[in-house]
């Protein structure tokens, strides 16, 4: 049986679904003309959320400051954001989506992916999508574009070509005519700086990109990051469209340098803040890890990695620390250029048993475990002054370079405080960005895609 999964999404979501309440209290269609969806209209240095399509006219774009699109389009209609309004008109979307169905990801407030495959019940797909395009228009009063795919990959791919309230196919046998004449920037997950990096040796389209060879894609990204283009410029994606939480399976973070480093010191430092940060986020979630991974990459993108597995699973940071600084001479040879660090955990585990290990000195585990709390407490304690202080704090922002990556980390960021929330979008000078924001809207976490 040949899959179908659809990719839905919301046409301008945030200007649309402020549409349908301005029109339900009897105002005009803002969709209709210049208008954008900010923090708060009567402050300039507001930044735009969201612009209704007529915008293009003015290049006016994404978050870029209020003032500036003011100037460009001194008539521009400027609407507060409304993130009850927001999440009751996702809430209402979703539900439609799932009566197609119940096997249903809800990707950001805006789209989700449905797995289709057992529930056509020989019904023609694009028939089908065009019936849930037009449900969600007459019912809830916004449009929607459906990408019809023979994975999430393509459906995803689908649902961004012609807009607004449009059903789109990709399937396999479409790649090559519809697919592979796109910029390379049109895939899914490549980022402004790898664009740049495959642009500089002539992949400036996805065709391009997917007849290329693994070994020189390799020498241009690296190994692993080569593989995940080179199977999506071809179309492979077997990931399962998931219908709820997932517990993680491992646990990593980065540095990338400012500076290529050969500073042992530098690195070391480094190393100790992906440890603190791993460790912390594992005791979060109640875990503690058996195994540990960690890896550098050089001036030249290549990447050495190491993992080794512990005596006993724990979620104590020097623990974790010392593991990964043992492996770091056999990775590397103080000499070569490096422009990143990371350090991984995996075999994860609730079981806190724990067993006596001859010769281990308890002063020493204590004052770590001691450590450890008080690290967590003090970043407990910062979060709360945040939210107290009305998330006035400099915005926490991370960079990756891949998709994936940024992906897993604003989901991390919401598995961790259940009351936030995520959201996709490009910036104006194309980097993509996954915004992690609070209750009221307020962004407290960006995580690009470089």
């Amino acid at each position: 049986m040949k899959r179908v999964v659809f990719h839905i999404d919301v046409n301008s979501a945030f200007v649309s679904w402020s549409a349908v309440k301005i029109l339900s209290e009897g105002g005009s269609d803002i969709r209709l003309v210049p208008s954008v969806v900010s923090g708060d209209p009567d402050d300039r240095r507001s930044i735009i959320a969201a612009k209704s399509i007529p915008c293009k006219k003015y290049g006016i774009n994404t978050a870029e400051p209020l003032s500036m699109a003011l100037r460009k389009c001194p008539g521009l209609v400027v609407v507060h954001s409304d993130w009850a309004w927001y999440r009751r008109c996702s809430d209402n979307f979703i539900a439609i989506c799932r009566t197609y169905s119940p096997v249903l990801q809800q990707f950001s407030i805006d789209e989700c992916f449905i797995e289709m495959t057992e529930f056509l019940n020989g019904r023609d797909p694009v028939a089908v999508a065009d019936a849930l395009r037009e449900e969600v228009r007459s019912r809830l009063g916004f449009t929607v574009n459906v990408g019809v795919g023979s994975n999430k990959l393509l459906a995803k791919m689908a649902s961004d070509f012609e807009k607004p309230d449009k059903v789109h196919t990709l399937w396999t046998d479409e790649i090559q005519t519809k697919m592979w004449p796109l910029s390379v920037r049109d895939l899914l997950w490549v980022g402004k700086r790898t664009e740049e990096r495959l642009v500089a040796y002539g992949l400036d389209t996805i065709g391009k990109l997917a007849k290329t060879a693994m070994g020189p894609l390799i020498g241009i990204v690296g190994q692993k990051y080569a593989s995940q283009l080179h199977d999506s410029a071809n179309g492979i994606d077997d990931s399962p469209v998931e219908t709820g939480e997932t517990e993680a399976k491992s646990y990593s973070a980065e540095r990338t340098f400012r500076r290529d480093i050969t500073d042992s010191s530098l690195l070391d430092r480094e190393l100790f803040n992906v440890a603190v940060e791993v460790a912390h986020r594992i005791r979060l979630d109640d875990f503690r890890a058996g195994g540990v991974s960690v890896f550098v990459k050089t001036k030249d993108f290549e990447v050495h990695s190491r993992q080794c597995s512990l005596r006993q699973p724990t979620d104590v940071t020097a623990l974790i620390l010392n593991e990964a600084r043992m492996m770091i001479p056999s990775i590397w040879d103080r000499v070569t250029p490096l422009r990143q660090v990371g350090l991984g955990v995996f075999k994860l585990t609730h079981d806190r048993t724990e067993q006596l290990l001859l010769f281990e000195d308890y002063s020493k585990m204590e004052y770590y475990r001691e450590w450890d709390r008080d690290y967590d407490a003090g970043m407990a304690l910062h979060e709360s002054s945040r939210h107290q202080s009305g998330g006035r704090e400099k915005v926490l922002t991370f960079s990756y370079e891949s998709g994936e990556s940024a992906l897993s980390a604003a989901k991390r960021a919401v598995r961790e405080n259940r009351s936030y929330t995520f959201e996709r979008h490009r910036y104006a000078d194309g980097t993509d960005c996954f915004e992690v924001k609070d209750p009221d809207g307020r962004v407290m976490e960006r995580h690009l895609v470089m």
